[in-house]
């Protein structure tokens, strides 16, 4: 379901994320996931939404109708993972699991900077059900 592509030093857990994919995918889809650095991201940021600086979570969404591929990528820098983490006093697989379900939920199509509060919801429904800190949409509304 997760095509993990570690691209770090870090050694973060990631099983954790199946469960999450298991809510928000098909048992036909699958999704990407890369992890990356601060460099990496912010190359990606600057490249593609214009904003020169790095960021927590990317999302890529495929959309092709062709059998087998990835719904899209999931891209995270493990230097923000941290750093939340860090910060925010929980686990970095915890902040893991909140970037992921976020990404997640861009490539399922919700965005929260246009929607009427439906991706916060999710998000907020999904990070009951997995017993997950505060969600980044209600942490950057603070």
């Amino acid at each position: 379901m997760i095509e993990r592509y570690d691209e770090t030093e870090h050694s973060l857990d990631t099983t954790g994320l199946e469960p999450i994919a298991e809510a928000l995918l098909s048992p036909a889809e699958t999704v990407e996931l890369i992890l990356c650095d601060d460099a990496h991201i912010r190359e990606l940021n600057r490249i593609h939404r214009g904003i020169d600086r790095p960021t927590d979570v990317l999302s890529f969404p495929l959309h092709s109708e062709v059998p087998g591929l990835p719904l899209g990528s999931v891209v995270i820098s493990c230097d923000r993972v941290d750093a939340k983490a860090r910060e925010l006093g929980h686990s970095p697989e915890e902040e893991l699991a909140l970037l992921f379900i976020h990404g997640l939920l861009h490539l399922r199509g919700y965005d929260h900077e246009n929607d009427h509060g439906e991706m916060r919801a999710k998000e907020e429904d999904l990070i009951r059900r997995f017993n997950l800190p505060e969600s980044l949409i209600v942490r950057t509304e603070k």
